[in-house]
């Protein structure tokens, strides 16, 4: 029978997990894998607020009494944050301790550094609680889909958001108002910048699409737009065109060139992704011959990240009965193969647009509009037009659904008709996926 010590980094929300499956389903693992698995550290930074839940002698503030201790054969890092948890993987693997983490921020800000770090020490590390959740969705693309080459995927990767457009919608609520609420019930954090203004999501985008495409990717080349301009107006709009606005990350090979993007989407309401609510994820993804599959679940919460923490837990412990570490490459391929494949610019991008104008009602404003985007080679596929005010001078949305159009050809026209005198708003622009 194999002993796998773990030191366990971080007693938080998904730290207590972890604990908790490891022990209550301590028999179950075993009968699997024929490993006895033991959390035999545990960092935090506060001894006393831990020392009611668990034994004191599990707990430490040193990191040292984790990477530096023999009797640790994995490190598991929950701690959060970047810093000391770059700290913590690094010196780690440094060390020849295979890391599990959940951290998707050090991965897209640091990746390539641990990647380079992982392979001279010949160490495995996993991450597959670091995108959407309790969907095992990393192990899909390396492993379950190892055959295939997958030509796009689209994520709802962010719970935080999918939560607050689903309120939205359903009790047609206005986003600050619907944000407070998600703060005050737990879905929000205090300060949610990183979630409403898309950039957790990108983070995610950035490791699936290194993943997907066989290429390093920085998280930083990727365009990225939240939901924070996101009104109940566009959400009322969108379904009367037959739409649902999400929170998408979006990436496609276009021959070797990598299309990557995180913004708000129209999305057809009776595909799959739209019916995904609340604060679950989801990806679609199209393979060469699996052609498409959709995945669906928790994206975040306790059980759901640390059962797939545990898991990759287990194939550590696994690999280290075996003697085999490194026996799979960290990303989908080997890191003598990634590539440094080009990134589309958002500018040159094709979709199909939603364009809200706020405009004075008078005659003759809709033509002069339509007149500027026919300029430009963008076509005009549906108008809802909202009947004028008595007030002459007060002012009518006009919302319309483009044909497919080049982006910088869609921004070219909307900065000369938000220069004209008759728009009394900047003008909103959603971007729209079909055939999800």
């Amino acid at each position: 029978m194999a002993k796998i010590n773990i030191g366990l980094c971080g007693f938080g929300t998904v730290g207590e997990g972890v604990f908790d499956i490891i022990k209550k389903n301590r028999e179950v693992i075993f009968k699997k894998t024929g490993i006895e698995f033991n959390i035999n550290k545990i960092l935090v930074r506060d001894i006393n607020k831990y020392s009611k839940k668990i034994n004191k002698y599990l707990l430490t503030t040193d990191i040292n009494d984790i990477i530096k201790n023999d009797d640790i054969h994995i490190v598991v890092e929950l701690i959060g944050g970047v810093d000391l948890a770059n700290d913590i993987v690094i010196k780690s693997l440094k060390n020849k301790k295979p890391v599990v983490t959940a951290n998707k921020a050090i991965l897209a800000e640091n990746g390539k550094n641990i990647l380079k770090i992982a392979k001279k020490n010949k160490v495995d590390i996993f991450f597959e609680a670091s995108v959407a959740g309790g969907i095992p969705i990393i192990k899909i693309f390396k492993e379950s889909l190892s055959s295939n080459r997958i030509q796009s995927f689209y994520g709802i990767l962010n719970g935080t958001s999918n939560y607050i457009l689903t309120k939205m919608l359903e009790e047609n609520k206005e986003f600050n108002y619907v944000l407070q609420q998600a703060i005050e019930k737990g879905y929000a954090e205090a300060d949610p910048t990183l979630d409403i203004e898309g950039i957790d999501a990108c983070h995610k985008l950035s490791i699936l699409t290194c993943l997907a495409f066989d290429t390093l990717v920085n998280y930083k080349n990727i365009y990225t737009e939240g939901i924070n301009n996101i009104s109940l107006e566009d959400i009322k709009f969108a379904q009367e065109l037959g739409y649902t606005i999400k929170l998408l990350g979006i990436a496609k090979n276009h021959n070797g060139e990598i299309e990557a993007r995180v913004h708000p989407t129209l999305i057809s309401k009776n595909s799959l992704l739209a019916n995904v609510k609340d604060a679950y994820n989801a990806v679609f993804v199209n393979g060469d011959f699996i052609e498409k599959q959709f995945y669906f679940g928790k994206g975040a919460g306790r059980y759901p990240t640390a059962s797939v923490v545990v898991s990759d837990i287990i194939e550590a412990g696994i690999n280290i009965r075996n003697n085999c570490q490194f026996r799979r490459p960290i990303y989908s391929v080997f890191m003598e193969y990634m590539q440094n494949k080009k990134m589309l610019k958002i500018d040159n991008i094709s979709s199909k647009y939603y364009l809200r104008f706020n405009v004075v009602d008078r005659p003759g404003v809709l033509s002069k509009i339509s007149g500027i985007l026919g300029k430009n080679n963008i076509s005009i596929e549906a108008v809802i037009q909202k009947g004028r005010n008595i007030d002459k001078e007060g002012s009518v949305p006009i919302v319309m659904i483009t044909h497919e159009a080049i982006e910088k050809n869609i921004k070219k026209a909307l900065k000369i008709i938000n220069e004209l005198e008759i728009i009394k708003d900047k003008t909103i622009l959603i971007r729209i996926e079909e055939n999800l």
